[in-house]
């Protein structure tokens, strides 16, 4: 799929990147563990635009939106023709349609996205047992053990590539590198339909040049923060201070940016691990923070993660919010819990008393906010609830009260009731009237990850 050298070309498609050498010199063993670029990233090329074009043929070379219209809603997803005239996934569909006159808009087949995913995943764990799903479209593998198997990375992903072609129909890309911030980057990088291997000597070679947005965390709001302080590149990155970093872009986020800029990620492939954490996010638009809009949002938020949560027999203690302003100003607040929870009442008021919190410290007037996001961690088991004794003043927020039981046990009757006539049969009226006409709750499920 690619030629040697320090400068080569993706074979595919006869365009220059940095080093997509696939040799084995710099991949040795030392005793049994083989040393070189042995973690691959897989990132299937515009998921659900190209399960479309897969679908109906009548849609393959032209720009398509799943999502929206030329008259509103909003865009998911945008196929690789689309892209080429600016179309992106949360884009209104208004504004996709100027940009592309000749969009087709799709209403998306949302069925059949799991199982085309799923097909593929079961293709890479063909390859090694050390597979880690981050969302429905993409994964990290760590080949060492499999090379004296199927020969060093390069081939590996060449393989799975194939593969991936010509059982499911979907292109793939594949990055390859000794970490996972660069294997996730070289990925980026091989797209559309791609294969980059990143030699260990060709490393600061191959980053330097490359834009801060490729980087693992960077959004926009990070981007132009750089860009402000002159700073467009990963190499250009990697010599400003860790110091600078930390002021600008606060301690967390500059020492992180820092050391992935100098290819410092000691992150191993995690098979199997377990969500530490489980969230949902609403965009609203620039819209006043109303005690209904609140109140609305929250709940269908607090009823897509306590959902979630009681599938997998699962609850947690620490319910976190977030709150975005116009302008991409972001806040958040937590609470953690005596026990652990998973009922959507509970959720819903506990998030409501933080999200209010977050607003009442922003002054008067209260801005305008755009999303509003839950997210519930300190995850545990809960097969069940266990009754308190009534000792002292009634705490509905503990699972083992009389109120706090009741809800859980309304809760399990409703997941029954929803599993079995479907997830729009029952639910709270807040919670409802949260669900709105945006984004189809269908796309969203696939969009978060599962607990495992």
């Amino acid at each position: 799929m690619t030629s040697s050298g320090s400068v080569g070309r993706d074979c595919d498609r006869g365009r220059p990147v940095a080093d997509l050498s696939t040799s084995n010199r710099c991949a040795i063993r030392l005793g049994s563990v083989f040393v070189g670029p042995t973690i691959l990233h897989a990132d299937l090329d515009a998921f659900y635009a190209s399960v479309e074009q897969l679908l109906d043929p009548a849609l393959r070379g032209r720009p398509i939106a799943v999502g929206g219209s030329a008259h509103g809603g909003v865009v998911l997803a945008a196929s690789y023709e689309a892209k080429a005239f600016g179309v992106q996934g949360g884009m209104p569909g208004w504004r996709a349609a100027r940009l592309c006159p000749e969009l087709v808009f799709v209403r998306g087949n949302f069925s059949r996205y799991q199982p085309l995913a799923d097909q593929v995943m079961d293709i890479l764990g063909d390859m090694t047992p050390a597979v880690q799903r981050i969302s429905i479209d993409e994964a990290f593998l760590d080949v060492s053990g499999s090379v004296h198997l199927f020969g060093p990375p390069g081939v590996i992903g060449a393989r799975l590539r194939a593969r991936v072609r010509a059982e499911v129909g979907l292109a793939i890309s594949v990055g390859a590198a000794r970490t996972k911030h660069l294997a996730k980057v070289a990925s980026q990088v091989a797209k559309p339909d791609g294969l980059v291997v990143v030699e260990p000597e060709r490393e600061r070679e191959f980053l330097e040049p490359l834009p801060v947005a490729l980087m693992w965390g960077v959004g926009p709001v990070t981007q132009q923060h750089l860009a402000d302080r002159g700073i467009h590149t990963i190499g250009e990155l990697g010599q400003a201070t860790p110091a600078m970093l930390r002021s600008l872009l606060g301690p967390a986020a500059g020492e992180r940016l820092h050391a992935l800029a100098h290819n410092t990620d000691p992150r191993r492939v995690s098979a199997g691990q377990r969500a530490r954490s489980v969230g949902a996010q609403s965009a609203i638009g620039r819209t006043e923070p109303t005690a209904e809009l609140v109140r609305s949002v929250l709940g269908h938020l607090a009823e897509r993660v306590g959902g979630r949560m009681r599938a997998k027999d699962r609850a947690g203690r620490t319910i976190t919010v977030r709150v975005r302003f116009a302008g991409m100003r972001t806040v958040t607040r937590s609470s953690t819990l005596g026990a652990p929870v998973s009922s959507t009442l509970t959720i819903t008021e506990v998030a409501e008393r933080l999200v209010w919190q977050a607003l009442g410290d922003q002054g008067v007037p209260v801005p305008e906010v755009s999303l509003l996001a839950i997210s519930v961690s300190n995850l545990g088991p809960q097969h069940g609830v266990q009754l308190e004794l009534p000792l002292g003043t009634e705490d509905p927020w503990r699972p083992g009260s009389a109120i706090g039981s009741a809800r859980w046990a309304l809760d399990a009757s409703m997941d029954a009731a929803r599993a079995r006539f479907g997830k729009n049969a029952v639910g709270y009226l807040p919670a409802t009237l949260g669900r709105g006409a945006g984004v189809p709750d269908d796309f969203r499920e696939l969009a978060e990850k599962d607990l495992g």
